[in-house]
């Protein structure tokens, strides 16, 4: 139990740290492990998904992956470090726990954060996307290809998912092949809609088959996953709410019984039933 304290209290305390990273590109913090990264270059072990997870996270910050692993390597130092007054007061084996593992949970604290900010980023997307396909079918039944109307869509937008569209415009604009232009936007939002998405307009240009109708199947089909997801939502809600009326509404009005209960008994009139 202490050493599942330790390790989860480092973890937090460095997702606190690293969540104060800028958004852009000239952050101190980005900056300083940005030359950190160049300066353990190759000598540092990366882990085979942490440029997905990077590119999920939407890359924050302009951040490489040398970068992050250097933010991981900072962070467990830094909690190690903040773990050493807090080991030398804490009780028998917790104190021994907490200094072994609060560099472990720091270690792990840029993942989470990357974690959370792929889950923000990913809902972004799926918010925006239902309204962006429509855009998109209007655009190309109006005459555009649909690299064109994907870089124009993307141009009139904003969000994670327009960024990505205005990506894909140009890409296709220098002569890229619009199937790797896709591949290249599957892999950098891993999201089963736009797994679909890209599967959809891929068969449509082999077969000839209209992407109006295509592209209006795809937008009903995610209007109905988002509505889907809110309903999952709020039946995971329900018990949570449960949770609460139960623990803390129900003792508070017990509370109130019992104190009335009490003011009669010691005013000598006893209750009166």
């Amino acid at each position: 139990m202490s050493a599942a304290l330790a390790f989860v209290c480092g973890a937090l305390g460095m997702l606190g740290l690293v969540s104060l990273l800028p958004t852009g590109g000239g952050g101190g913090v980005t900056l300083l492990a940005s030359r950190l990264g160049r300066r353990l270059g190759p000598r540092m072990r990366v882990p085979g998904d942490l440029a997905g997870r990077l590119a999920a996270a939407g890359f924050p910050g302009g951040l490489a992956v040398r970068d992050v692993m250097a933010m991981k390597v900072v962070c467990a130092v830094l909690a190690a470090l903040l773990a050493i007054p807090f080991g030398a007061v804490l009780p028998g084996r917790l104190g021994l726990a907490w200094m072994a593992l609060a560099p472990v949970g720091g270690f792990m604290g840029p993942d989470l954060w990357l974690a959370r900010r792929a889950r923000v980023r990913a809902a972004a997307i799926r918010r925006e996307l239902p309204a962006m396909l429509d855009l998109l079918r209007v655009t190309v039944e109006s005459g555009a290809s649909l690299a064109a109307a994907l870089g124009e869509v993307g141009e009139r937008t904003t969000g994670p998912l327009a960024v990505e569209w205005r990506a894909v415009g140009l890409e296709a604009a220098l002569g890229v092949p619009l199937s790797h232009s896709l591949a290249g936007l599957v892999d950098r939002a891993p999201l089963p809609e736009l797994r679909a998405l890209a599967a959809a307009l891929d068969r449509a240009a082999r077969h000839g088959a209209p992407l109006g109708t295509a592209l209006d199947a795809q937008a009903r089909d995610a209007r109905l996953a988002r509505r889907r997801r809110i309903q999952e939502a709020a039946a995971r809600a329900a018990p949570k709410i449960q949770l609460v009326v139960a623990l803390l509404l129900v003792p508070s009005v017990l509370l109130l019984v019992a104190a009335a209960l009490a003011a009669a008994l010691l005013s000598g009139g006893g209750p009166a039933f």
